[in-house]
């Protein structure tokens, strides 16, 4: 199935799931009535804000946005069947990992181009999200809230979501890292 489609089919059911109609969304995400269309009709690559804007908006985290609505999901996700997506604006490149068998935590592989930054003003979640990134290779510079890390090949940071995020590659190479997110109930 085409990225932009799974995407389309995910942002309808759950808002479907949740009572809402398009303008209640659009309200709750600040993000406008026809671009919403458009993503639900598969006719537009949004990009990771906008994706993150209506994630927050449905109570979810961004990665789920990526899974599949299967009736039965399999534990098992071969690299071939794994949904990959590149968001226009930074050109960053996002693997959903994880299988589509329901779990509270949730992997995804991200290529982030050097000179890159990608910016989330995410609003209090429903749930208890919580993010660790590995870096594999090169450098990022994560910033949570008020704290900034700068990563290096193998160091590993941990926070919570419902902050502002800033992802940044100061590098002169792509960076590749691991993001692990638990949700848990509040």
């Amino acid at each position: 199935m085409d990225i932009n489609q799974l995407i389309a089919n995910r942002v309808l059911t759950l808002r479907n799931a949740r009572g809402l109609s398009l303008a209640a969304l659009a309200e709750r995400s600040g993000v406008s009535r026809s671009n919403i269309s458009l993503i639900e009709r598969g006719e537009s690559s949004a990009t990771a804000t906008v994706l993150d804007k209506l994630a927050s908006a449905l109570g979810v985290t961004l990665a789920s946005l990526f899974e599949s609505d299967d009736a039965a999901p399999l534990p098992l996700s071969r690299r071939q069947q794994q949904p990959v997506w590149t968001d226009p604006a930074s050109g960053y490149t996002r693997r959903q990992l994880s299988p589509a068998a329901r779990s509270p935590m949730q992997l995804v592989e991200v290529v982030f181009p050097p000179g890159r930054r990608v910016s989330y003003e995410q609003s209090p979640h429903s749930a208890d999200i919580h993010q660790q990134v590995w870096l594999l290779e090169g450098e990022i510079i994560v910033t949570a809230g008020e704290q900034q890390w700068h990563l290096q090949t193998g160091d590993c940071v941990a926070f919570r979501e419902g902050q502002p995020i800033v992802y940044e590659n100061p590098g002169a190479a792509p960076a590749r890292y691991l993001v692990s997110l638990v949700t848990l109930p509040c």
